[in-house]
């Protein structure tokens, strides 16, 4: 078996989300990290090799970005992939979740995988719908949300959360598993893995090398557009009552609530 994992490099968790007003995209000047949610695809790939149900011969990292994502993808091999690829150009930029699918979809053509995995979501678009249309791009069965996945020759069943409960649903291989965060706890990687990573196999694409069509990727091939952002209006600071005198403090929040017709 084959699989490949989907990954992404995100704004770090701690730094501010922020729109660029020009481009209408996300501001991605500050420190970047692997979607930890990626992680728990990569583990669930890991525990499927350890597994030992079915052999499985190799487990890629795929990502589409600038150039900067290369250290996602370290990240993703420190943390057990074989190798990664990373699909990066120019054409590329600013596209919305349809042409991001597609274009994601090609690569996995190059691939021919027999498993795709990705995060059931990424920290800063949190879009839930990237593996559905890589799936329909592949024409591929695909299960979001799996909190559990047994694995034999040609086949999955997946448990699932649902709105109300739990769906186990049995799907063929080839398959787009979009995993939920409650699947499994990803391992740290070792010191001599991270070291590693940068030795491992990275195959750098660009849309002409996977037959990408450029009218349908980036800011023009995307059909959706951003309008016009602008931050929200900064608050006034609330009042502070001194609790110097307390009958006089009680009379001063019941007037302040008065005011207000609160009470």
């Amino acid at each position: 078996m084959k699989i490949c994992v989907l990954v992404k490099e995100v704004p770090d968790a701690a730094v501010d989300k922020r729109i660029n007003p020009q481009t209408g995209r996300l501001d991605r000047s500050g420190e970047r990290n692997l979607n930890p949610y990626d992680t728990h695809a990569i583990e669930a790939a890991m525990q499927i090799r350890e597994g030992g149900t079915v052999e499985v011969e190799e487990i890629v990292a795929v990502t589409m970005g600038p150039d900067t994502a290369v250290r996602a993808l370290h990240k993703a091999v420190s943390l057990g992939a074989d190798r990664s690829v990373h699909l990066s150009d120019e054409a590329l930029a600013g596209s919305d979740v349809a042409a991001t699918g597609y274009a994601l979809a090609k690569v996995l053509e190059s691939e021919s995988p027999d498993l795709v995995l990705l995060g059931q979501q990424s920290d800063d678009g949190e879009c839930y719908t990237i593996g559905a249309v890589v799936a329909d791009h592949l024409q591929m069965p695909s299960l979001t949300q799996v909190i559990k996945m047994d694995v034999s020759h040609g086949s999955l069943r997946c448990e699932r959360q649902a709105e109300y409960g739990y769906d186990t649903v049995e799907v063929e291989t080839p398959a787009v598993i979009s995993v939920g965060d409650a699947i499994n706890e990803p391992r740290y990687p070792s010191l001599k893995a991270i070291m590693g990573a940068k030795k491992k196999p990275l195959d750098a694409k660009t849309t002409g090398d996977v037959g990408i069509d450029a009218s349908k990727v980036g800011g023009d091939g995307s059909a959706v557009s951003c309008g016009d952002f602008k931050a929200p209006p900064q608050k006034a600071g609330g009042t502070i009552i001194e609790d110097e005198d307390t009958n006089e403090t009680v009379e001063k929040i019941v007037a302040w609530l008065d005011e207000r017709k609160l009470i």
